[in-house]
């Protein structure tokens, strides 16, 4: 399966590039605005995963371009990016593309981050209405230490949260997710429970930054 990350080239996108080249038999497509930041993104990426004892190739595209290659489209880009994304890529999206997104809307205050969703409930919810209408939208991802896991040496050991309103999208994503060593997919239910879920987030920033030891906390459900 070819798995094109939109916006590869930033903290998540390292993240999930570095351990589903390392850990699963899925192609990674790294994707920008940008092809030649994304060839340079996927090579730096390989030189690190070279550097563990993984030969494996990535490639770089321009977002458009690694969308249309890829079977699962995650969007690794900021919440304020989203549409924009989307809409850039509509035209390479289709029913046999599983959208995926990650994003989460925050405030930052003196006191820390807090939750802030747009009109429809949640980021995921406003992807799955902005991609074209045939296209399936998961939601997963969100909680993930990005610095954990572009650590390849850390053990991760959390829980991704899975969220989609289409079945047989919502099994890709729990088979991707699965085949990542130390990470296990939770089946949270429909889109409609997206904002709950995003709304983790912000906690565990808060968290990670009143608490020295706990810089690249995630969750696990017992």
């Amino acid at each position: 399966m070819q798995v094109a990350l939109l916006g590869g080239t930033g903290d998540i996108g390292e993240g999930l590039a570095l351990r589903i080249a390392a850990e699963t038999d899925h192609e990674v497509l790294v994707g920008s605005r940008e092809e030649s930041k994304a060839v340079d993104a996927a090579t730096d990426y390989e030189d690190v995963l070279a550097e563990h004892g993984h030969d494996v190739a990535l490639s770089g595209h321009a977002n458009d371009e690694a969308t249309a290659l890829g079977d699962v489209v995650v969007l690794a880009v900021p919440p304020f990016h989203v549409t924009d994304t989307v809409d850039a890529v509509a035209a390479e999206l289709d029913a046999g593309t599983v959208l995926v997104s990650p994003a989460v809307g925050m405030d930052k205050s003196a006191d820390g981050f807090s939750y802030d969703p747009p009109g429809v409930g949640s980021v995921t919810e406003l992807v799955a209405a902005t991609a074209p209408d045939e296209v399936p939208v998961v939601g997963a991802f969100h909680n993930l230490p990005a610095n954990r896991l572009a650590h390849l040496d850390d053990d991760l050991g959390i829980d991704t949260l899975v969220v989609a309103d289409d079945d047989d999208a919502k099994r890709t994503v729990v088979d991707l997710a699965d085949d990542v060593g130390g990470l296990r997919p939770v089946d949270a239910g429909p889109l409609a429970n997206a904002p709950e879920i995003e709304g983790i987030t912000p906690l565990l920033i808060n968290i990670a930054m009143n608490n020295d030891d706990m810089h690249d906390v995630g969750v696990r459900f017992l």
